[in-house]
């Protein structure tokens, strides 16, 4: 009988064109020049700042000075961190020139990507133990508070909140204005309460209605012992107060929203241009490698 042998030939598997160790130096170079540059920028701001304010810097002039060094922090942490990754990365002999310059810029983008998590990673640490800590000093603030609330409580039943206490008081509202004027404690703290939650039921409304304000005119009138008229002006100018400060809290409100959204996306415009530096550092300490490796070869035939 004849015996077939069969021949395997074991072939090598293709190399990776990723070289994670090329990638991983470039990243850690990039983080770590990341925190110095922070930490350098953090003294310099430091000394824009002082308690006497012929000697500090204006907030704009702070704000501006940091916007501009965190561009500078970025730019200069992604050209180092992909440099360094283009310029260890492995050399590919049997490759085209466009792919080789290809995988470099590729290992520049990944070591930049992985610097920024490592650094976001960093951040996110701190600002969730500042968080932390609000929310401890927050929750013994909530604890004091308990206690004073519920020794109000007692006495003040069913006084759950503003929006409910007016609807209430206007269904118990009196038309006897003698009850109004009661001397006292305990007749101050019910007309400073019911006028209190007329003012903040009409701001939430955007608007009074002639009925509270009527009913405010007579209770002005009838604890300070002005007259209608003056009662009436006095209660249109605190009216016109209000209304004034609800305009300056939106506006705050939305100075804020546009701070916010303008800052959104600056940092995503600035991250994205920290990625296109790194891959053109990559591609330039790639080129500097293969010139090297040239000229050593051509030097040492």
């Amino acid at each position: 009988m004849a015996s077939q042998t069969d021949i395997v030939v074991e072939t090598a598997a293709p190399a990776s064109p990723l070289n994670w160790g090329a990638i991983l130096a470039g990243a850690i170079a990039a983080a770590v020049a990341t925190i110095i540059l922070m930490l350098v920028g953090s003294g310099f701001g430091l000394t824009m700042i002082s308690p006497w304010s012929s000697q500090s810097a204006s907030a704009t002039a702070v704000l501006v000075s940091a916007a501009v060094w965190l561009v500078v922090v970025q730019w200069i942490s992604s050209g180092l961190g992909g440099y360094m990754a283009g310029r260890l990365r492995r050399r590919w002999t049997a490759v085209h020139s466009d792919e080789v310059v290809c995988r470099d810029s590729a290992h520049g983008l990944l070591a930049w990507a992985l610097a920024t998590l490592v650094v976001l990673g960093f951040l996110g640490s701190t600002i969730s133990g500042v968080v932390s800590s609000g929310v401890q000093a927050g929750s013994k603030v909530a604890a004091g508070a308990a206690q004073a609330v519920g020794a109000s409580a007692a006495g003040a039943a069913n006084d759950s909140s503003p929006v409910t206490s007016y609807f209430v008081d206007a269904l118990f509202r009196s038309t006897d204005t003698s009850k109004l004027s009661a001397a006292g404690p305990e007749g101050d703290a019910a007309a400073l309460g019911q006028a209190s939650r007329i003012l903040i039921q009409s701001a939430a409304d955007g608007q009074i209605s002639e009925n509270d304000n009527n009913y405010l005119v007579t209770l002005v009138a009838t604890r300070t012992g002005l007259s209608q008229a003056d009662a009436k002006k006095r209660v249109d100018d605190v009216w016109t107060m209000a209304q004034n400060a609800k305009t300056k809290t939106q506006q705050a409100a939305d100075t804020a929203r546009k701070t916010a959204a303008t800052t959104a996306l600056l940092g995503a415009l600035i991250l994205l241009i920290g990625a296109f530096i790194a891959g053109v550092a990559a591609i330039l300490g790639g080129k500097q490698r293969d010139e090297d490796e040239d000229r050593w070869s051509a030097a040492n035939p």
